[in-house]
């Protein structure tokens, strides 16, 4: 796969922070811009890499699975 260094920091920055909008000030990005970022990924695999819980953003199965492949390169 294709992805990039800075894909892989955002992702691992959304999962750690386990929020879209505390990563993105984190990042230094806006969160609308961190928010499409993640959509387009999502399109891309056509899974979802984050659901909602009531603790705030998780990893789904194929998130943790994404995030594997992603470190392993």
């Amino acid at each position: 796969s294709n992805m990039t260094e800075r894909e892989l920091f955002y992702m691992k920055t959304i999962a750690k922070e386990k929020s879209i909008s505390k990563a993105a000030a984190r990042l230094y990005i806006s969160q609308p811009s961190l928010s499409q970022y993640v959509a387009r990924v999502e399109n891309a695999l056509g899974e979802k890499i984050f659901i909602r819980t009531s603790s705030g953003l998780n990893l789904t199965y194929a998130g943790e699975k994404y995030m594997q492949a992603a470190t392993s390169i």
